[in-house]
């Protein structure tokens, strides 16, 4: 499967050129080119790619701004005659930044890095496969896939729950007992009135708490005896 790609610049000339690097390579195709932003960022509404070759200054709508606009974006290379925005785009997480005029072996050197980060995402795609998850709803439209063994402690929040895992933290609207039940028993144990735990994240226990990534966390009171003999039998 070829990589699709998008060009979005005001040059005509500098289209013509990225356009005529990549029809040389067998496994790149151009899926459009656009002359501003505004352009690029509608047919992104209904179409996908995977590289984006970006212009930063353009009119209506500069480059930053429409990497900043895109909720999911794919791969950025910035194409631009200016070097001063390369620091800027670094920190939006552009794979890399093309000075204009550009020359064939550094335009190659950019696919490669395209090559590269796409193989990159394939095989993590493919290791993730097989582990289980649970996607859960983080705010009003957006539903979030969390791996089941990233999960590091839920804490409750009243009618909400923190999510602390560890890849990041997410607040859910939910009780810790309905979110408890969805965890498999082998691998979670609830120990308090407020908190969940992953057995196999659990660095120390001393007296009636845990340890968890350096913060310790107390198991109540009525959870203490069952919590104790799950805990040290999971580690035989």
């Amino acid at each position: 499967m070829k990589i699709k790609c998008l060009i979005i610049d005001d040059e005509p000339l500098a289209i013509s050129i990225i356009k005529k690097y990549l029809e040389q390579i067998e496994d790149f195709e151009v899926t459009d080119t656009f002359s501003n932003g505004i352009d690029g960022l509608n047919f992104l509404k209904s179409n996908e790619v995977d590289v984006i070759f970006l212009d930063i200054n353009m009119p209506v709508l500069d480059g930053i701004s429409f990497i900043k606009s895109l909720e999911s974006p794919p791969l950025l290379i910035i194409t631009s005659a200016y070097d001063e925005f390369a620091i800027e785009t670094y920190e939006l997480d552009v794979l890399d930044y093309l000075i204009k005029p550009i020359e064939f072996p550094r335009f190659m050197k950019a696919l490669n890095k395209i090559n590269r980060r796409l193989d990159g995402s394939k095989a993590s795609a493919e290791s993730n496969k097989d582990r289980p998850y649970i996607f859960v709803k983080i705010d009003k439209k957006k539903m979030k896939k969390i791996f089941l063994d990233e999960i590091l402690v839920v804490e409750s929040l009243k009618d909400y729950l923190r999510i602390n895992t560890t890849t990041g933290k997410y607040i859910i609207h939910s009780t810790l007992s309905d979110f408890t039940n969805l965890l498999p028993e082998r691998d979670f144990i609830r120990i308090h009135r407020s908190y969940t735990i992953a057995l196999d994240k659990i660095d120390a226990v001393e007296g009636n708490s845990v340890e968890i990534e350096g913060l310790r966390y107390v198991i109540g009171r009525s959870y203490l005896d069952e919590a104790k003999q799950k805990i040290l039998n999971s580690s035989i």
